[in-house]
């Protein structure tokens, strides 16, 4: 008889007394019904993942974009653009990024020769959006664009037309719009759960640090804490009522010598009409505490999300027959359920739910924010 060590004894043990409990559990059959319901789902593997080049490397890119690849189903990162070769070759190694697949902004275009690339994600500052999207649809490539679109409508349309004229998707990155916590937002809102809506107010900011970032500069960013911070406002209240505002009041304030607000406005408060009478009240700050909730206001009740466009921790309350709950929602990652989306459009040959023409209506609107702040009068859309 072999001489067993003490391990093996105590786990041949435990597979013995498992067993016996689970033979003498048959007979009445309820710890087999109890241990099939506390069965592991096992995920399917992956099928067929496009290839993604990341066009910027910066904090976004590093910290949410690149980390979000382990969650993606149909998406994988398999190039890089970037300006800086030592921090593109660290990455690379991370990620398996085969080194011949990092390019730079001079030999951007030769990406056009790489078959491994199906698909591009501009990461870059707003005002270099539209030439490099431009130029990954010429290449080819389909495009992913980080929000806003470009720094005006007349750049949005130049992509949007190099798009279909290259045959290819455009997508813009409004990434709260492929995750569960605004997706039922939109949904409880149009459903007219909450009764007819009323009112929506939206505030997002934060109080912006270094003077010299490019986001403090007008070329680079197309203007202040509207072109950032303030989207996600101008996007809740769009996605929330389903409609597109046709008129606009605007209030802008720079804090007097504040060395970062030169270029840019600092904060901003505008107010959308809406054809149905859906009246929303949003602001955004660089100059304030982190801020980023907003609340829909119906004839029967109000909804809440606070966070509402943060990575993570989003908390929705929902006020119905007297009743406020606390409603939870799957936590998914918003930038893998984006770029799964792109990759899904063209896969099958599908129109993204966040096109070219979606980052167009909100620079138009923008703009239309920027005039009744600065003329004082209401911008009609």
């Amino acid at each position: 008889m072999p001489v067993l060590s003490k391990k093996e004894i105590t786990r041949r043990r435990f597979i013995s007394k498992v067993g016996g409990g689970i033979v003498g559990a048959s007979v009445s059959g309820m710890l087999l019904k109890d241990a099939n319901a506390q069965q592991l789902v096992v995920p399917d593997p992956p099928g067929k993942k496009l290839g993604w080049a990341i066009v910027g490397l910066g904090s976004l890119s590093i910290h949410e974009i690149l980390p979000a690849f382990a969650k993606c189903e149909k998406s994988k990162v398999v190039a890089f653009v970037s300006g800086h070769p030592d921090k593109a070759n660290k990455l690379a190694l991370r990620y398996g990024v085969n080194p011949k697949n990092i390019f730079n902004y001079q030999n951007y275009d030769t990406i056009k020769d790489n078959p491994e690339v199906d698909i591009i994600y501009i990461v870059l500052p707003n005002g270099m959006h539209a030439e490099y999207t431009v130029r990954g649809l010429q290449a080819g490539k389909h495009v992913l664009t980080e929000k806003p679109m470009a720094n005006t409508p007349a750049e949005c349309q130049q992509m949007i037309d190099a798009s279909r004229k290259a045959g290819r998707k455009l997508m813009v990155a409004y990434r709260c719009r492929y995750e569960p916590y605004n997706r039922e937002a939109i949904r409880i809102t149009r459903s007219h759960e909450l009764g007819a809506t009323k009112v929506i107010l939206a505030d997002h900011g934060f109080n912006i640090g270094d003077p010299t970032q490019w986001r403090l500069k007008k070329d680079l960013a197309g203007g202040g804490s509207l072109m950032d911070i303030g989207i996600y406002s101008l996007q809740a209240a769009r996605y929330l009522s389903g409609e597109e505002p046709n008129e606009v009041n605007a209030v802008m304030y720079n804090t007097p010598g504040d060395p970062r607000f030169k270029e840019v406005e600092e904060t901003i408060n505008f107010q959308l009409r809406f054809p149905s009478g859906v009246l929303a009240n949003c602001t955004s700050s660089y100059g304030y505490a982190g801020q980023n909730h907003y609340r829909v206001v119906g004839t029967e009740g109000w909804l809440e999300l606070d966070p509402a466009t943060s990575y993570r921790g989003l908390r929705m309350r929902v006020y119905r027959g007297n009743v406020t709950e606390e409603r939870e929602l799957p936590v998914r990652d918003h930038f893998a359920l984006e770029m799964d989306h792109m990759s899904e459009c063209v896969m099958e040959n599908k129109e993204p739910l966040t096109p070219g023409e979606e980052g167009l209506r909100d620079l138009k609107v923008m703009m239309a924010i920027y005039e009744a702040a600065n003329t004082g009068k209401t911008a009609k859309l």
